[in-house]
């Protein structure tokens, strides 16, 4: 079973359907800048409020470790996405579980995932002047590619309408799911939601999708 993490929680309605849909993950943004940013305080709010079993976690970018940390104590985190153009060394300091995001743009290579010693990571589609959030596929062998080296997650544009065919090529451990289940910028749809876990549960990942 492909697990999903759904990113740009804001509110705790859709983060209570998330859990009862079955969701394996919930993000919270702390980027400046982004539409759906939540401060520590409001996802300690959610997080709080949440059953077991569900990783919470916190997505930054180029944040120093100290800092990345004390928010994440104070929103109930116990992971963390580093977004931005974090070096291994940096990533290393981390005392929590971390994974990093890679932004897959034309001429990436996915041995790159290798300087971070994580088991994890993220691939999202390149846009330039944007760290992440673009709402763009990419080319989904990418990941397929990738999970040589590891449990690669999928992110970037994905829907309803296209996560089975992304899960049958890229093959991933994990997609992660945000503006293509929203009404707005941090709001869910809820049939949105429905349909997309729907769908990742009817998808087959061994099987090839036909030219």
């Amino acid at each position: 079973m492909v697990r999903v993490k759904l990113c740009g929680i804001t509110r705790l309605q859709d983060a209570l359907l998330a859990v009862e849909l079955g969701i394996d993950a919930l993000g919270f943004n702390f980027v400046p800048g982004s539409p759906r940013r939540i401060d520590p305080e409001r996802a300690h709010a959610i997080t709080s409020a949440l059953p077991p079993f569900v990783t919470k976690v916190g997505v930054f970018a180029d944040e120093l470790p100290r800092v990345m940390e004390a928010a994440a104590l104070l929103a109930g985190l116990n992971c963390l996405q580093l977004h931005g153009d974090e070096l291994p060394e940096i990533c290393a300091a981390v005392s929590l579980p971390w994974y990093k995001a890679h932004r897959v743009g034309q001429g990436f290579d996915p041995a790159i995932v290798t300087r971070y010693r994580s088991g994890t990571f993220l691939l999202d589609a390149h846009r330039q002047g944007m760290k992440g959030g673009t709402g763009r596929t990419f080319d989904w062998t990418v990941a397929r590619q990738a999970a040589a080296y590891g449990r690669a997650i999928l992110a970037g544009g994905l829907t309803p309408e296209n996560v089975e065919q992304a899960i049958a090529v890229g093959r991933p451990y994990a997609v992660d799911v945000n503006s293509g289940v929203e009404s707005s910028p941090g709001c869910k749809d809820p049939r949105l939601l429905q349909e997309l876990m729907r769908r990742v549960r009817r998808g087959a990942p061994g099987e090839e999708v036909p030219e």
